[in-house]
């Protein structure tokens, strides 16, 4: 049994010393964000280009291009998305529903085709209109904790939204 556990881990230890990616230890995810209202207001004239997602040990992430500095946003969670504009409900696969409402503008050609398959707590990012601004719909599995804030070189605005409350 020793020799097992010696092997099991010299393994363990080279693995780690080799550059693979330990998963996170229960506990280990600083994500107390909370579920609340996250707004700034200011105007822009910075174009948005384009939306991504991405996923992390602790957070899925959605991340929204910009042309220029970041401005103003408001995110929170909602019973149903609306069309900016119309007030329309957009129907948006999830357990609980973000709406992304940005000041900055969108080209008349924009399109919003995110995949998150397979991520641990996006389920959908839709397209919610583009009158006064970009809004958005994400889909989550839960009413988790997010963040949002701004990245500049390039400018984008992150919304993460944590995989568990911590």
């Amino acid at each position: 049994m020793k020799k097992i556990v010696g092997v099991l881990t010299a393994a363990l230890l080279a693995s780690l010393l080799s550059g693979a990616t330990a998963i996170a230890a229960p506990g280990s995810c600083d994500t107390a964000w909370g579920s609340d209202l996250r707004s700034v207001l200011a105007g822009a004239t910075a174009e948005v280009q384009q939306v991504r997602a991405g996923t992390d040990t602790c957070w899925d992430r959605v991340v929204i291009d910009l042309a220029g500095p970041a401005s103003g946003y408001h995110v929170q969670y909602v019973d149903e998305v609306t069309r900016e504009g119309s007030g329309a409900v957009v129907p948006v696969p999830g357990a609980a529903k973000l709406q992304i409402n940005l000041n900055n503008p969108v080209p008349s050609t924009f399109d919003v085709n995110v995949a998150v398959d397979g991520y641990p707590t996006l389920r959908s990012v839709v397209y919610a209109g583009g009158f006064e601004g970009l809004a958005l719909g994400v889909g989550v599995r839960a009413r988790l904790p997010f963040r949002v804030f701004t990245l500049t070189g390039p400018d984008r605005i992150v919304v993460d939204i944590a995989h568990r409350w911590s």
